[in-house]
């Protein structure tokens, strides 16, 4: 549904009270249901497209039965559920895409940051990591290793919104101004810092790493008022964003709270609340603790869902649920995904999405033919707040709106690129990837391997379609490394060489 604008509503209302058909208060009425939409964003870590009991396949799977998701179900019974939305493969290139709406081939924060100017990336035999932004995002100029960028919070800070951000953070090294979500436009931090995991998910630990000799940098900041308490960590933080919510609502300001849960990263560490009924289900171990881990998650998702109603906002308040990559590969496979957390595959890429607005997308829709991105956040809910008019300072925003798909429009390209980059070595050999309609391709940059799937046909990337189909695979690597040079994306350096790897298309002209 599209609401008019502004002038609209009025010059509408003053036209049909000249008419007498409709009184004053009415009119106030449908100025106030002009107000801005809040904006709530719970933001999961690491969750993969299969661990909810909504499934996200054409079929209920084995995780499906598995794991217990009721408010997830509730979401999607309520909202639209995207089967094809996709993340970067791991975290801090996901948080700084959404953050600025740049690809990470643009922004170049490609790994995970933690550490002034300390890459976590590991030595290989035949290639070094690319030069990256490994301290991550900076809102000032100047700060090494950063890519200087406006944020979404700023601009919806400066449109009026209360910007609320609780948990995860993970944006910038330590000691850098990234680190600290304040700087980036966020008028309330809870919980959040540079480190990507918590030291602890349990309160009796003081959410620190101390318990178990670990380094104290993974500790979560700020919520020392529920130090020494048997309480959860997610438990903890919803606390507090219920507390910010309210405070938001009591001020009659919108608000944008960004809910970025650490669940369900590392350290991996069992919900007591929830525990039990796995191991008497039959799990044991990691897969028993993982799953409290998510049902956890869950409970929180339903504590402010429960919070919107209470406060009579919900009707006015938009409710986007994802995660910012595939599962690590310690936890069950996603099936009939191949592939996990870092790889390009995609267990790794394709992740849960569920998008709930009231009066404008249709309950229990589905949105299984379009595809959208992690970088899409940004554009997707400035648009929903109605700011129009912003620059990006560190490059072209190649995210795209998607409201066109909740409101049911035809004006969304069905054939857009959409490109992931990783030329690291941190836990996987490094890669760049493009997919394009039903078409992926993906470039190995040790190997100059192209793979070429067709995602339609072979979900599970099984049928490498590179030598059959050379003529996609050369055009899908010309589209790619056409994106690689114009985004200046580094590429891994060959140790043979010293030099840069070949682009894509040039690995395409050889092979043909």
């Amino acid at each position: 549904m599209n609401r008019p604008s502004f002038p609209y509503a009025f010059l509408s209302c003053f036209a049909i009270l000249a008419s007498g058909f409709l009184s004053l208060g009415a009119c106030d009425v449908y100025a106030a249901s002009e107000k801005k939409p809040n904006i709530l964003f719970f933001f999961v870590d690491d969750m993969g497209w299969q661990d909810t009991s909504e499934p996200f396949y054409t079929h209920q799977t084995e995780l499906n039965r598995r794991y217990h998701t009721p408010n997830m179900e509730r979401l999607a019974d309520e909202g639209m559920k995207f089967t094809q939305a996709y993340a970067c493969a791991l975290c801090s290139p996901s948080r700084i895409s959404l953050m600025t709406g740049m690809n990470a081939a643009r922004h170049m924060v490609t790994s995970w940051t933690l550490r002034k100017n300390i890459s976590p990336d590991q030595k290989h035999p035949q290639v070094k990591a690319a030069e990256w932004n490994m301290n991550g995002m900076s809102p000032t100029p100047g700060v090494e290793h950063t890519v200087q960028a406006i944020t979404l919070p700023m601009l919806l800070k400066k449109a009026g919104y209360r910007t609320i951000h609780c948990g995860k953070a993970h944006f910038g090294a330590q000691d850098t101004p990234g680190a600290d979500p304040l700087n980036l436009g966020f008028d309330i931090n809870i919980g959040g810092h540079a480190a990507g995991g918590p030291g602890s998910y349990y309160g009796k630990y003081n959410f620190s790493a101390a318990w178990r000799n670990e380094d104290r940098i993974w500790d979560v900041p700020g919520l020392e008022q529920y130090h020494g308490q048997d309480i959860y960590l997610n438990e903890a933080l919803t606390r507090e964003a219920i507390k910010a919510v309210t405070q938001a609502v009591d001020d009659d300001v919108p608000f944008y709270l960004y809910m970025a849960h650490y669940a369900v990263h590392a350290p991996w560490e069992k919900d007591d609340r929830f525990y039990q009924k796995y191991v008497d289900a039959g799990l044991q171990g990691l897969p028993a603790v993982y799953a409290s881990m998510i049902e956890s998650m869950d409970r929180s998702l339903g504590d402010l869902m429960a919070c919107l109603d209470r406060l009579g906002i919900t009707d006015n308040t938009v409710l986007v649920f994802m995660s910012d990559n595939g599962p690590p590969k310690q936890v069950p496979r996603n099936r009939p995904l191949r592939g996990h957390k870092l790889t390009p595959y995609e267990g790794g890429i394709r992740v849960p999405m569920i998008v709930k607005w009231p009066g404008v997308v249709q309950p229990g829709s589905l949105c299984t033919d379009q595809y959208v991105i992690i970088e899409d956040i940004f554009p997707t809910f400035l648009e929903i707040a109605d700011v129009t008019h912003y620059e990006q300072i560190g490059g072209k925003i190649d995210g795209i709106s998607w409201l066109p798909l909740l409101r049911r429009d035809s004006d969304y390209p069905t054939e857009r690129p959409i490109y992931w980059h990783f030329p690291n070595t941190y836990n996987q050999t490094p890669y760049s990837a493009i997919r394009k309609g039903d078409w992926k391709l993906i470039y190995h940059h040790v190997t100059r391997k192209l793979e070429l799937f067709n995602i339609k046909e072979d979900l599970s990337e099984e049928n490498d379609l590179s030598d059959s189909e050379q003529d996609k695979a050369k055009e899908l690597a010309r589209v790619l490394g056409d994106f690689l040079r114009e985004t200046k994306a580094g590429m891994t350096i060959d140790k043979a060489t010293n030099m840069p790897v070949e682009y894509p298309d040039q690995i395409a002209v050889r092979a043909n």
